[in-house]
């Protein structure tokens, strides 16, 4: 995120065998296919392990992948699973992840991850087959225009119909989407283009007149923020994805710590400052703690960092923090202003802007003595008195945050954790305390379900020595679940928490609180008291999987630990908990932040300026 434009990507440091395909000295290129083309480039660009399935149209880049051992190939049951996986391997590291499917309905099933990996800014490359370049245009069998069905979804997609052109486009494409704002960048070659021959030319130029990320912000603008701060009152970090994707979290800390100013962590960014900190108030949003919410809320000064003004952390924007000045710090212009007008604008990479911003603290702050003290003892007040907690199910089942809870503190702050969407999603990111960045994996922006369990894959083959927990939903698990395959098949240990309250838990609860109870088809009919189809243990153990089934609170530490010290295969846990269990805090959509509701019926109180 923080490279200059260059004429060539940065490959990752990594040993090669691949001989030299310059020319130089007088000696002719090596030539070779167009599939030959596409393994020799990511080779040279550093990417080691990509997740895929083979078609028609991509049959001789498969036929060639055979050929070399320098990257792994994990073969995938469906196209969006290596999407997801190739999303979790870039979420966990910061690498590029690498996803490969046929033409037509295998390029469309990877829309899904490509749509959720452009609202969350995670770079992926996508390489697609296509049909015969003089077949296209005809309807010809498994024909789709990938290229523009994705065009709105992508920071670039490329259609590559000769040979010689395959290096360029795809390293290209890896600089696109690491570069500036991470993405997804799809690349679709045509299947003549895969067989024919050229001259293999590196390093290729790389043709980008129009792509020119700005990366250092104006001194003069951070000077400005930096004057703002340390007249600020009630200052407030409002801290978004971006500050992980910019790989900003040291410099997050040293600011934090010399301006003293409380910190919030947005649903995207957990993990990018310590929740054990002191100056960590919590996660903003409909779903946030009531000091994180009511800490933008009331404030005087927010510097957002990588964040966007998105509609579930402001509410209703025009009574969003009516009171404060706003500095937004974004490598990505077109964010600036676009949801809430900026008082101070900067246009810059988080790590290098953050970094300037501290130096222009401590020089302004040498001049004017800033005092938050009264702001602290208001934050302070609301963490003592609205604490995050849950009740006990009246029904007799597990609590889903108990279980959530303790597979965070039993696992600890090293493990992974990636989420599926609903309820879960929402307890998991406030249940555990996320200590590092890239140890939190989830569909922010898309809301994707079916994202947890192919992206703790990803993860996993990445980052092969750490913990990664799937905690999903029986909603999502049904959604991608065929990827226990895959983890079984190459050797891909992750664990699986399925919170299965037999239902599509948030759209329920929705409908508790909205649609006077009337829970139309939300029920599943997997948990407590139905006709449990599928059967969770036995789905997990037909793919291989150690299965568990957790219905008492006195078993769940006992199956995390099981868990935690099964390593030959994925494991499975049926955890079967309450349906009738609710994500608290909440701020009701359409509404000023202000109304947020401590539980059922409970708002906090507090005295209006």
């Amino acid at each position: 995120m923080t490279t200059e434009p260059s004429p060539v990507p940065s490959p990752a440091p990594r040993a090669s065998t691949a001989p030299d395909t310059s020319g130089a000295h007088g000696s002719a290129p090596e030539v070779l296919t167009g599939s030959g083309a596409i393994i020799r480039t990511l080779e040279l660009l550093g990417v080691t392990d990509v997740f895929g399935i083979p078609g028609g149209a991509v049959i001789p880049l498969y036929d060639e992948l055979m050929t070399q051992d320098v990257i792994r190939h994990i073969l995938v049951r469906h196209e969006q699973g290596a999407g997801h996986a190739a999303e979790g391997y870039a979420a966990a590291t910061g690498r590029v992840g690498v996803a490969i499917a046929t033409s037509g309905p295998g390029a469309t099933n990877l829309v899904t991850a490509i749509a959720d990996a452009y609202m969350d800014s995670v770079p992926i490359l996508c390489i697609t087959g296509q049909v015969f370049s003089t077949s296209m245009g005809t309807d010809a069998f498994q024909e789709a225009d990938i290229v523009g069905i994705t065009m709105p979804i992508t920071k670039h997609s490329f259609l590559v119909r000769r040979a010689e052109d395959i290096p360029a486009a795809i390293a290209a494409a890896y600089h696109i989407a690491s570069t500036g704002r991470p993405g997804p960048v799809l690349v679709d070659i045509t299947k003549d283009a895969q067989q024919n021959l050229a001259p293999f030319i590196w390093p290729p130029k790389l043709d980008l007149p129009g792509y020119r990320p700005i990366t250092k912000a104006h001194g003069k603008q951070v000077q400005a923020a930096a004057q703002l701060f340390v007249e600020a009152k009630k200052p407030v970090l409002y801290v978004g994805g971006g500050v992980i994707r910019a790989h900003a979290s040291a410099e997050l800390l040293k600011l934090a710590e010399l301006t003293g100013a409380p910190v919030v962590t947005t649903l995207m960014a957990r993990g990018a400052f310590p929740d054990s900190h002191e100056q960590h108030v919590g996660m903003p949003g409909m779903h946030g703690t009531v000091p994180a919410v009511l800490a933008l809320q009331e404030s005087d000064l927010i510097v957002a960092l990588g964040a966007r003004f998105d509609d579930r952390v402001t509410g209703k924007v025009s009574e969003f923090a009516p009171n404060a000045k706003i500095v937004h710090v974004d490598v990505d212009p077109a964010e600036i202003s676009k949801i809430r007008a900026a008082d101070v604008p900067i246009v810059g990479d988080a790590k290098d802007v953050i970094a300037d911003l501290t130096v222009a603290y401590a020089a302004a702050a040498a001049e004017t003595t800033p005092d938050i003290s009264v702001w602290w003892s208001y934050l302070n007040g609301l963490r003592e008195e609205y604490p995050l907690g849950f009740s006990e199910p009246s029904d007799g089942l597990l609590a889903p945050q108990y279980v959530i809870k303790r597979i965070g503190e039993l696992t600890g702050p090293e493990g992974t954790y990636a989420a599926g969407v609903g309820q879960h999603q929402m307890w998991a990111a406030q249940y555990i305390k996320y200590e590092r960045p890239n140890s939190w994996l989830n569909s922010g922006g898309a809301g994707t379900m079916g994202y947890s369990v192919p992206a703790a894959m990803g993860a996993k083959v990445a980052e092969p020595d750490r913990v990664v927990w799937a905690i999903d939903g029986d909603g999502c698990f049904q959604m991608t679940n065929q990827e226990l395959a895959t983890c079984t098949i190459n050797n891909i240990p992750i664990k699986v928490a399925i919170i299965n309250n037999s239902s599509l838990g948030m759209v329920r609860q929705w409908q508790s609180l909205f649609y006077d109870g009337r829970h139309s088809f939300t029920d599943l009919n997997t948990g407590h008291g139905t006709a449990m189809v599928p059967d969770f243990v036995k789905l997990a153990e037909a793919y291989g999987a150690l299965a568990i089934r957790v219905t008492s609170a006195d078993q769940v530490d006992d199956a995390i630990k099981l868990a935690l010290a099964t390593n030959d295969r994925p494991v499975v846990i049926d955890f079967i908990v309450s349906r009738d269990a609710m994500v608290w805090p909440m701020v009701p959509q359409g509404v000023s932040n202000s109304y947020v509701q401590y539980a059922k019926d409970h708002a906090p109180t507090w005295e209006e300026e």
